[in-house]
C-alpha cells in the first residue's frame, strides 16, 4: 500500500504537494470492523471481571451487603442483587413481594452452612471448590437453589470418586435427589464390580428395597448365580432377627434354577433360613423340578431362568469369508457391554470350515484354503493364548458341520471338491454339503444342506449309542447354506438358500423354522430382518443368534437375537466386518 503525490500550481506561480490517500479495499474494512469488534469484546470482558473481582472484594470485606443468609450456625452476608443475577430462587424471593423481600435476614432451613457458603463464593468468584468431604453437601444444596450446573459438576466429580467401599452410598444419593446421570453411572460401577462391592460393609448396611433392586439386576458382572447367593446369605446374617422376614421375597431374586442341584441340595434347601418359610421352599421346588424336568423347561420359562448377562459366556465369530476373501479374525461379542472386539487370529486362512469348543479349548476343523480342501485340526488354548495342531481327519472336507456329542467330536458331511464325504461311523442316508448339524436331546441332527444336484429339506437323526441314523419331518423349504441352533428343546433352522450361489436365480431366505423333536414335527416362527444364508447361529443365554451371513450382494456384519417368548428378533451390535460363513460357538469361561 502506498500514497501517490499530486504536484499543485497556484495563479500566483507557488507549488505545494497534495498526498492522496489511496482508497481502502472492502477486505481492508471488514478486517478494521472485526478488530474493533474484537476490542470491544475484550472491554466488555475486562470490565466484567473488574466489576466482579470488585464486588467479590465487598462480599468479603462484608461492605454494602443488603441480605444475611442464615444455615446452621454459619451468617453469610450478601448481595441480592448478585444472589438474584445467578440463581432463579433467590430472584424469585426478592422480586416477587414475598416476605423475604422485605427481611434482612433469611433463614435457609436444612442447608448445610459451608456448602452454602461455597455456593454463595461461586455466584462472585465464578469458581466452585469442590472435595471429597464436601461434595455431597454441595450438591444437596446446589439442587434445593435449582443450579443445574453446580449440580452437573458435582455429579462429575462423584464420578471420578467412585470405589467398591463408596459406590452403594454415592447410588442411594444420587436416587434420593434425582441426578439421574449420576444414579445410571453409579448403578454401572456397582454391577461392573459387584464381585467387591459385596465385600465392603456399605453392602451389609442395604435397606432391602435397594437390596433387592440390586440383585434383581441381570447386569451383574458375575461369573456364577452362586455368588449371588452366598452375597444374599451374608446380608441376611448381618441382621437375622430384623432381616429373615424378608428372606422369601430376597430369595425369588435368584435365579435358583439356574445353580446346580448338588448347590441347591447342599446350601439352598438344608439351610435354615428358608426352611421356615413356605414361599421360600416353592422357590426351591421350582429350581428342583427344572432339573429333574428338562423336557418341561419350555413351559416353565420365567426371569428367575435367565441368566444374567455376565454368567452366559461369549460369543465367538470365527474365520469366514469378508471383502479381502480372507477372513482370519476371530471376534468376541459380550452380551453385558453389547459389543464386539476382536480376540486373535487364526493361524491360516480357512473358508467353510467346521468349530467347536471342547472345555477350555477351541477347535477348528477342514474347511479350504483357497486353493485346497483341508483335513488339518487345530486347537487354541484360551488361557495360553497358543495354537497346537491335532491329528488330521481321515478325508479331506469342506462345507462340514461339527458338534461335541458327550465328549466326542464329530465332523459331519462335506465335500472334497470332487465327491462328497461323511464321517467313518454309520452314513448318513444323503450326502450333504453346507449342511447344518446340531444336538439336541444327546443326539446329533444334519439338517438340510445340498447333495450332488439340489438343495435338500430332508433332516436326519444320529444316534451315538445305536450308531444310526433316523430320518425325521423334513422341512417346508429345501435348505442350502442353512444355519441351524437349539433353543429350548427345540431345533431351528434360519434362512438358507433354494440353489448353489453360482446361480443367479438362487433365493435367500429371511424364514425361520423350528422342529419339535416330541412331536417331529416343523413349524414356523418369526422371520429374520434380512434373508441371508451362510450365518453363524448359536445360542447365547436365552436367546438365538444369528451372526452374519450373505444376502446375495454383500457379505454382513449384520447380528440379530431370538427371543422365544416374544417371537421376535432384535437386531443388536453388528460385527466389527461384514463375513459370510463364520463359525460362531460359545465359550463359558472368562476370557481376558
Amino acid at each position: 500500500m502506498y500514497c501517490n503525490n499530486t504536484k499543485v500550481i497556484r495563479q500566483d506561480g507557488s507549488v505545494y504537494y497534495l498526498t492522496m490517500k489511496p482508497k481502502e479495499s472492502e477486505e481492508d474494512s471488514n478486517a478494521l470492523e472485526v478488530k474493533a469488534e474484537q476490542a470491544q469484546e475484550e472491554h466488555v470482558k475486562n470490565h466484567n471481571e473488574v466489576c466482579m473481582r470488585t464486588m467479590e472484594d465487598y462480599f468479603y470485606k462484608e461492605q454494602l451487603t443488603d441480605v444475611v443468609l442464615v444455615a446452621g450456625e454459619k451468617r453469610i452476608p450478601a448481595h441480592r442483587l448478585v444472589l438474584s443475577a445467578n440463581c432463579e430462587y433467590f430472584a424469585a424471593m426478592f422480586t416477587n413481594s414475598l416476605r423475604e423481600t422485605f427481611e434482612n435476614t433469611i433463614e435457609l432451613k436444612d442447608v448445610d452452612g459451608n456448602a452454602l457458603w461455597t455456593v454463595i463464593r461461586y455466584f462472585y468468584s465464578g469458581k466452585i471448590e469442590l472435595e471429597e468431604e464436601n461434595v455431597e453437601a454441595v450438591l444437596a444444596t446446589a439442587s434445593l437453589l435449582q443450579l443445574t450446573h453446580i449440580v452437573d459438576i458435582s455429579c462429575k466429580f462423584l464420578i471420578k470418586q467412585f470405589h467398591p467401599s463408596n459406590c452403594l452410598g454415592i447410588r442411594r444419593f444420587a436416587d434420593l435427589y434425582g441426578c439421574s446421570e449420576l444414579l445410571e453411572a453409579a448403578t454401572s460401577y456397582t454391577n461392573d464390580h459387584f464381585m467387591e462391592v459385596i465385600k465392603n460393609q456399605e453392602f451389609l448396611t442395604l435397606t432391602v428395597d435397594d437390596l433387592a433392586s440390586l440383585l434383581g439386576s441381570d447386569d451383574l458382572n458375575t461369573c456364577s448365580e452362586e455368588h449371588v447367593f452366598h452375597a444374599l446369605l451374608k446380608w441376611l446374617e448381618h441382621g437375622l432377627n430384623e432381616r429373615k422376614q424378608h428372606a422369601s421375597r430376597l430369595l425369588g431374586l435368584v435365579k435358583l434354577p439356574l445353580l446346580s442341584p448338588s448347590f441347591l441340595a447342599d446350601h439352598v434347601e438344608n439351610n435354615e433360613i428358608f426352611q421356615e418359610q413356605r414361599s421360600s421352599q416353592v422357590l426351591i421346588m421350582e429350581a428342583l423340578k427344572y432339573h429333574l424336568l428338562p423336557e418341561r423347561r419350555s413351559i416353565m420359562q420365567s426371569n428367575r431362568t435367565r441368566p444374567r448377562k455376565a454368567t452366559v459366556g461369549h460369543l465367538l465369530a470365527i474365520g469366514g469369508m469378508d471383502l479381502n476373501k480372507s477372513g482370519t479374525g476371530i471376534e468376541i461379542y459380550s452380551l453385558r457391554e453389547n459389543s464386539w472386539k476382536t480376540h486373535t487370529y487364526m493361524t491360516a486362512r480357512r473358508l467353510q470350515f467346521g468349530a467347536a469348543i471342547v472345555k477350555d479349548r477351541l477347535l477348528l476343523a477342514g474347511g479350504r484354503d483357497g486353493l485346497r480342501t483341508l483335513n488339518s485340526v487345530e486347537s487354541y488354548d484360551f488361557k495360553t493364548k497358543t495354537w497346537t495342531t491335532l491329528p488330521c481327519m481321515s478325508t479331506n472336507r469342506h462345507g462340514l458341520g461339527v458338534a461335541v456329542l458327550e465328549g466326542p467330536f464329530y465332523a459331519v458331511g462335506g465335500h472334497d471338491s470332487w465327491s462328497f464325504l461323511w464321517t467313518h461311523v454309520s452314513p448318513m442316508s444323503s450326502p450333504r454339503s453346507t449342511v447344518g448339524v446340531a444336538v439336541l436331546n444327546d443326539k446329533l441332527y444334519a439338517v438340510g444342506g445340498r447333495d450332488t444336484s439340489s438343495c435338500l429339506n430332508t433332516v436326519e437323526c444320529y444316534d451315538p449309542h445305536s450308531n444310526k441314523w433316523t430320518s425325521c419331518a423334513p422341512m417346508s423349504k429345501r435348505r442350502g447354506g442353512v444355519g441351524v441352533g437349539v433353543l429350548n428343546g427345540c431345533l431351528y433352522a434360519l434362512g438358507g438358500h433354494d440353489a448353489p450361489s453360482s446361480n443367479p436365480h438362487a433365493s435367500r431366505f429371511d424364514c425361520v423354522e423350528r422342529y419339535d423333536p416330541k412331536t417331529d414335527t416343523w413349524t414356523d416362527v418369526a422371520p429374520m430382518s434380512v434373508a441371508r444364508d451362510a450365518m453363524g447361529v448359536c445360542v447365547l443365554g436365552d436367546k438365538l443368534y444369528a451372526v452374519g451371513g450373505y444376502d446375495g450382494q454383500q457379505y454382513l456384519a449384520l447380528v440379530e437375537a431370538y427371543d422365544p417368548l416374544l417371537n421376535q428378533w432384535e437386531q443388536v451390535t453388528p460385527l466389527k466386518s461384514g463375513r459370510a460363513g463364520p463359525c460362531v460357538v460359545v465359550d463359558n469361561f472368562v476370557i481376558t
